[in-house]
């Protein structure tokens, strides 16, 4: 009795080490798994939330290939880069767009198929370049309000619709890689019904290791000459209006202010450096270099308008709270003087965005 009452003690005293040593971690719960003992728990095994994610970001990846794939892409219509997928995609009110991602910088943007528009650009630093308003609908109801806005065939008002109809309608996706993407445009019943010209246009976006690089170009693949105006009407993050100033070769150049007497009137430059404490609406022709620098956030954003985009137009609704007025400029890229186009020539306008340091 005594032998068996010193052995029982003795197997309580290991059960006892046994689970100090486990508790500490010296010993592991897999030296269990013969053992019908309470390990078996710490010895299932669970996914982890990196592999949770993972699996997640494949099922994705699938999907969007197939979506590819279903519209002629191939499986190269999406990859990943850093975790981040870049392709065909849809956003959660339904509207399709292309994510390209840079794959050694880490930069980022997205084009969509309604209006042809880019709506972000973030550089390898984080920082997003591109505005989109508040109050836009990301839905389709109406054109996107902000971005890279397409303002085709016509510049503001005139014989057709409010600054044409580029932005209103979806643009085909023509070739699509992980860091560009190419858009087309051709006449429909609903564009001939207000221009009915024999037109094509191309919209590419390449997403470089320093800089988004954008081409539009416009042909006539008809034998009639037809006129036209082209802007991007280019939305652009502000940390505030204080913090911005805008530079170029503006001093002492004429432009028109579409908001001084009635119909407006034509005005002299004074500054050297822009800033903006009220609404502005100007067109400044022959002025194609502005570059923004914001002191809240230590960058600077130079437009370089290399051909084609001959004038610049600053836009601002100062004071409207529901556009986020405080939080965006339209420093937009503009062919203000119609361009007449010969049947079967081109156009061609190419805007670049390259961020610096304001330092």
């Amino acid at each position: 009795q005594s032998i068996t009452h010193f052995v029982i003690e003795e197997q309580k005293k290991t059960m006892k080490l046994t689970l100090s040593l486990l508790a500490s971690g010296a010993l592991s719960a897999s030296a269990f798994t013969g053992s019908p003992l309470a390990f078996a728990p710490a010895s299932v095994s669970r996914p982890s939330t990196t592999a949770l994610d993972a699996s997640k970001n494949k099922l994705k990846i699938a999907s969007r290939t197939k979506w590819a794939e279903s519209r002629g892409f191939g499986s190269a219509g999406v990859a990943e880069s850093e975790g981040v997928a870049a392709g065909l995609m849809t956003n959660a009110d339904g509207l399709e767009y292309v994510k390209l991602v840079h794959p050694d910088t880490g930069a980022t943007s997205e084009v969509y198929l309604l209006g042809g528009v880019v709506t972000s650009y973030v550089d390898g630093d984080g920082q997003e370049f591109i505005a989109v308003r508040p109050d836009a609908k990301m839905d389709g109801s109406k054109p996107i309000s902000g971005g890279l806005s397409h303002c085709w065939p016509q510049f503001g008002p005139g014989e057709i619709q409010q600054h044409g109809f580029a932005r209103n309608v979806n643009w085909t996706v023509k070739s699509v890689t992980e860091t560009s993407v190419e858009l087309e445009m051709a006449p429909s019943d609903y564009t001939k019904e207000m221009w009915d010209k024999e037109f094509l246009c191309t919209f590419s976006v390449d997403l470089e290791a320093d800089q988004l690089s954008t081409k539009m170009f416009v042909e006539n693949k008809g034998e009639e000459s037809f006129d036209f105006q082209a802007a991007l009407h280019s939305y652009f993050t502000v940390s505030a209006l204080e913090n911005l100033e805008i530079s170029g070769s503006f001093e002492g150049k004429e432009f028109l202010n579409k908001l001084a007497g009635d119909g407006g009137e034509m005005q002299t430059e004074e500054r050297s450096a822009i800033t903006i404490t009220e609404e502005y609406d100007r067109v400044y022709k022959g002025i194609n270099d502005p570059v923004l620098k914001d002191a809240g956030t230590g960058k600077t954003l130079s437009v370089l308008n290399t051909a084609g985009w001959e004038d610049t137009v600053l836009w601002n609704p100062y004071g409207d709270e529901g556009m986020g007025y405080n939080n965006f400029v339209c420093v937009e890229s503009v062919k203000f003087d119609p361009v007449t186009l010969a049947g079967g020539a081109s156009w061609t306008g190419d805007m670049a965005l390259k961020p610096g340091s304001a330092e």
